[in-house]
């Protein structure tokens, strides 16, 4: 049973959530557009979130799997974890992705009309790809892998627990230009990271050697990392207050930036790009490192039998056995180095084109190609780096305005997951309060157990936008 407890404890999380964050909030209208993209065509003069409620979002999942291929009623269980092990990749991955905003608020400059923007959110991140040959081995064993190397390698994952603090400011250049940046500030809670491994561990047939079989690890380097886990271990620590003062400020800080820009190339038509998270984490305290590494090659055991000893002490083939094993890929459990890890930078890239007639209260004092439009047509992209490689997704969209009282859009999404993956945000403005929820992959949700993925988010806000007014 004990085998299918890592199935278990992965799927757990992705029955009700799903792969990447939606691409749903770079509207123009909402003040959430600025996280997407620093350099976004800014249509409001302030805003203000409500504390802890003005954003929250949580996606994961799996790459391939669903809840219901493990644990759907009737065959052989036994059956459907094997066929999961041989049908999944190294490329395979579960993740999880959490954020919560408990600040958030922004003003328009009298002078420079530039729009600043400051706040603080927490993000919990976690990456894990499916560590294809280790699990076959421990699954099946070796036998039938005879002069077949499995790759340490497979093993990669990494989580992380941070508080975020980040400042910024969008300027317009000229007219049809803007721009923007904005500089972060991270705080690290908790981190594990084991990625970068190396080495093989292969049985190789000897008919000449000493044995039949020769067990060899070759060129090992496994490692892991951690920071502010190993003291909430300890019982004599207030694991409360010890976490809330790390999510305030840690002492394993990093810095980063984000980078964007708009461009409007008629009225109507508008590109936008953004760069997020360029930046890394010095872990400097409370660490914990675990790595074994080395090379180590295996023959067999040479027995002693009673009718040869003549008097010698019998050999204690186990600890013989460990410790020769310990000289040549030793463990250390016991490290304190420090280390650094890089944010996972994220690429979106956005065209749109408005149609239909101008907001009632639109005025081109500004004289601005901005001109907002109650329709828009658009085409997103984005990317996300990971340890394995980019993870990509592209969406088509459509904006449309229902009145001063709602605005909608709908999503299509093709990625590597699902060619119908349908999604929806609602945001509703009463006067100057905004309220916004969307959803991704809304056609699973019929049945989460077979989704592989899914997402939600939601916000509430207090934008004044005097800027098409009379």
């Amino acid at each position: 049973m004990s085998r299918y407890l890592l199935f278990s404890c992965i799927f757990f999380t992705q029955l009700f959530f799903g792969q990447h964050k939606p691409q749903f909030l770079d509207k123009r209208d909402l003040p959430q557009s600025l996280m997407l993209n620093p350099g976004a065509a800014v249509e409001f003069d302030k805003h203000i979130g409500i504390p802890f409620l003005s954003g929250f979002s949580i996606t994961g999942g799996s790459s391939e799997l669903s809840v219901y291929d493990i644990f759907q009623e009737g065959g052989d269980i036994n059956q459907r974890v094997r066929d999961a092990i041989f049908t999944l990749s190294d490329r395979d991955f579960f993740s999880l992705n959490q954020q919560l905003e408990a600040i958030s608020f922004g003003w328009r400059g009298t002078d420079s009309g530039n729009y600043y923007s400051a706040g603080v959110y927490q993000e919990l991140d976690v990456m894990s790809y499916f560590p294809k040959d280790l699990a076959l081995l421990a699954y099946e064993g070796n036998a039938n892998y005879i002069d077949v190397p499995f790759d340490l390698s497979h093993l990669s994952t990494a989580a992380e627990l941070l508080t975020i603090y980040h400042v910024g400011i969008n300027k317009k250049i000229k007219p049809d230009l803007q721009i923007g940046g904005r500089a972060k500030l991270y705080s690290s809670i908790a981190n594990l990271n084991s990625t970068g491994n190396e080495g093989t561990f292969i049985t190789r047939t000897t008919p000449d050697g000493p044995n039949f079989y020769r067990h060899e690890i070759n060129n090992a380097d496994v490692a892991v990392n951690t920071s502010g886990i190993y003291s909430l271990t300890e019982e004599s620590t207030n694991r409360t207050t010890q976490t809330l003062t790390r999510a305030f400020l840690s002492r394993n800080l990093g810095v980063g930036i984000d980078l964007g820009a708009t461009y409007f190339v008629t009225n109507r038509l508008a590109v936008s790009a953004s760069l997020l998270d360029i930046g890394f984490v010095a872990h400097l305290n409370d660490i914990r490192n675990y790595r074994l590494s080395g090379d180590y090659t295996f023959d067999g055991i040479e027995f002693q039998f009673p009718s040869l000893l003549d008097g010698v002490e019998p050999t204690d083939y186990w600890e013989n056995l460990e410790s020769s094993f310990e000289e040549d890929v030793p463990f250390q459990d016991e490290l304190e180095d420090t280390y650094v890890t890089w944010r996972p930078v994220k690429f979106n890239a956005t065209g749109s084109y408005g149609f239909g007639s101008k907001r009632p209260d639109f005025c081109d004092c500004t004289q601005t190609k901005t001109k907002k439009f109650k329709n828009y047509i658009g085409l997103q992209a984005y990317a996300i780096k990971r340890p394995k490689g980019i993870q990509a997704a592209t969406t088509v969209y459509l904006d449309k305005e229902w009145g001063k009282l709602l605005s909608t859009r709908f999503t299509y999404t093709v990625n590597s997951f699902s060619a119908t993956n349908l999604g929806a945000l609602f945001s509703m403005n009463l006067g100057n309060f905004n309220m916004y929820l969307a959803a991704d992959n809304i056609l699973s949700y019929e049945n989460l157990a077979e989704s592989t993925h899914a997402s939600i988010q939601l916000g509430m806000q207090i934008v004044v936008d005097n800027i098409f007014q009379e």
